[in-house]
């Protein structure tokens, strides 16, 4: 079995970005040197004029000296549209004194559109795209320089592009004559799911600067990278949550309603990450000071994958090859963290309660695809502008420690990869799959501040540990699902998901189970208060014992795969986000178990 090693070298991260695999601290304090733009950049309608960069900064106080850039390496900032749109963000709270105090500015300059002298809104979606576009070259043949590819992965409801970009280096001459290198595995940095969560966004701003100027080599030495900055543009562009259609992207990865989903979808399909790192802000609200009477007081709260039929070596890779460094990471760097939880609206409800265990929630959903999947939420939510620079600063901390545990543990995440995917295909008609879990109900110790003098307060509250799931629901796993010839568009969805889907060629009588529906019930708000995207309505079932007479041109979902999981969670009628539930299958009468391996031609979908 894989060894897992506890061991990570770690480097004082108080200055921001670390050079990853050296061991050394690093300051981003300039922005791309333009000679490491592409010759003819790609540009919007109107080539904008250029800038001037702004000048360097001290590094934070008792932070270890790092290199500052020459004059001679001047850099200078990313084209810009000429008129960029003004968005008024919503209103900031008010902080008290003593708690600002304990969130100091840091001694910092990130030179995004946001941080300009006089700015009072984010980086607005015309500016990013002309950093993307800015960002984007290729590599001479021969050179070790670093390839920026800009990944077009759709258009928002209103038509914004989503564009990620994809950071790779040619591989060093092989060892052996002959031999040829293997594709490194991919990183996948995601942000502005939440378009009211801006910190992240401007994090990966920055985080790409440093990887096209190749301050992060060492990095991609090991491991390809795709920053997609902003996934939902026009909640950014309105500085709202939801979607232009009110639906919570980060609740849509399993039913793939939204384009905004559905481009996420198109990344991790075709990037097969190893590794998803998903950038919010957690909101800053009067519940909590109503129920525990303080203020929140870290600067970062962190959660991994936590979902029912997760492998476990996923779970454990994912805490001591991560999330262990990244806490000693972020702590080292002056920065406060815990897990990451939510308290509900209800004003007589004391619980804190970690996130989401539904399969339906992008770090889930992640996971389900076999890679370690993590989040980061810095303390940011309904704050504007507050503490701006303190949570971009955190987000890029966080990120560059989890680029370097990747790259150090590169050639084990490839291993791990192989060895679950595997296992979960040779699962296939045997044991149990889980349909439904729960958090577990506990107690835990955590911190807060004291509203009026800033100190940190000690308290045991209740709490919903998604560390340990309870199983509600199970059945036998099925070798696969049969699907009705009707039920093409659940077909597309499962496709865009990556499920392989087989097609009938003959007809056939197969050994199943056939569903039958008994009942409806609604479903509590997910956490957010927000209770779209397959979370609003949950199926009864009964199952029927049946020879199945199917047809050709009918379907075939094998749970020998290894996204057999993410196909159990989307066609188990009773699971919490379910195609059924939810209409993409138009009833359970056109779905069934099937109990057995088909012995019958098919033909595998596009």
């Amino acid at each position: 079995m894989l060894g897992f090693d506890r061991s990570f070298a770690r480097c004082r991260l108080a200055a921001v970005l670390a050079a990853a695999m050296l061991g050394a601290c690093a300051v981003p304090q300039r922005l791309l040197p333009s000679s490491m733009r592409p010759a003819t950049p790609v540009t919007t309608n109107a080539p904008p004029p250029s800038r001037s960069a702004p000048a360097p900064a001290a590094t934070a106080s008792g932070a270890t000296a790092a290199a500052v850039p020459s004059p001679s390496t001047a850099i200078a900032s990313p084209v810009r549209p000429p008129a960029p749109v003004v968005i008024t963000p919503l209103p900031a709270p008010s902080v008290p004194p003593a708690i600002a105090a304990r969130f100091p500015e840091p001694s910092l300059s990130f030179a995004t559109p946001a941080f300009e002298p006089g700015r009072s809104t984010f980086t607005t979606n015309a500016e990013l795209r002309a950093i993307v576009r800015g960002l984007e070259r290729g590599t001479t043949l021969g050179e070790r320089a670093t390839a920026v590819e800009v990944l077009a992965l759709g258009a928002s409801q209103a038509g914004e592009p989503i564009e990620a970009l994809a950071f790779s280096r040619p591989p060093a001459p092989p060892a052996v004559a002959g031999s040829a290198a293997a594709r490194r595995p991919a990183v996948v940095l995601l942000a502005g799911q939440h378009g009211d969560e801006p910190a992240g966004s401007e994090a990966l701003i920055v985080v790409a600067q440093e990887l096209a100027a190749g301050r992060l080599a060492s990095v991609l030495d090991r491991v390809d990278v795709v920053v997609l900055p902003r996934a939902n543009p026009d909640g950014a562009a309105s500085f709202a949550r939801a979607a232009a259609d009110g639906t919570d992207i980060n609740r849509d990865h399993l039913l793939l309603q939204t384009p905004e989903a559905r481009a996420i979808a198109r990344l991790l399909v075709q990037a097969a990450p190893v590794v998803v790192l998903d950038l919010h802000e957690y909101p800053v609200g009067p519940e909590f000071a109503a129920k525990f009477g303080g203020v929140q007081r870290f600067d970062a709260l962190l959660q991994y994958a936590t979902v029912a039929n997760l492998p476990q070596f996923v779970t454990k890779a994912s805490e001591e090859w991560f999330r262990a460094p990244l806490v000693a990471g972020l702590r080292s760097a002056g920065l406060s963290v815990d897990w990451y939880a939510t308290v509900s609206s209800d004003p007589a409800d004391k619980t804190l309660t970690m996130g989401s265990v539904g399969p339906q929630v992008g770090r889930n959903a992640s996971g389900l695809r076999n890679a370690v999947s993590l989040l980061v939420e810095t303390r940011g939510g309904g704050m504007g502008r507050v503490d701006l620079k303190r949570r971009v600063q955190t987000h890029v901390v966080a990120v560059t420690n989890v680029l370097a545990s990747a790259a150090k543990h590169a050639d084990d995440l490839v291993k791990l990869r192989q060895f679950v995917d595997r296992e979960t295909a040779s699962l296939a008609c045997r044991g149990e799959i889980v349909l439904e879990a729960a958090p577990t109900p506990s107690e835990y110790a955590t911190s807060m501040l004291d509203a009026a003098t800033g100190e940190v307060r000690r308290l045991t509250v209740t709490w919903q540990s998604a560390l340990q799931l309870r199983t509600l629901k199970s059945r036998p796993r099925p070798c696969g699902y049969w699907l009705a010839q009707s039920e093409s568009e659940a077909v597309q969805r499962l496709r865009l998901l990556g499920v392989e889907v087989q097609q009938l060629d003959e007809a056939a009588e197969l050994r199943g189970e056939n569903y039958r529906e008994t009942g409806r019930e609604p479903v509590a708000a997910v956490e957010g208060g927000s209770a779209n995207a397959g979370a609003a309505t949950r199926l009864k079932v009964q199952m029927q014992p049946a020879l199945l007479d199917v047809v050709a041109g009918s379907y075939y979902v094998s749970l020998e795969q290894p996204l057999a999981h993410l196909a159990v969670a989307a066609l188990e009628p009773e699971t919490p986000a379910s195609f059924a539930a939810n209409g993409v299958i138009g009833a359970v009468a056109r779905e069934a178990r099937i109990l057995s391996r088909p012995a019958v031609r098919m033909t595998a979908v596009p």
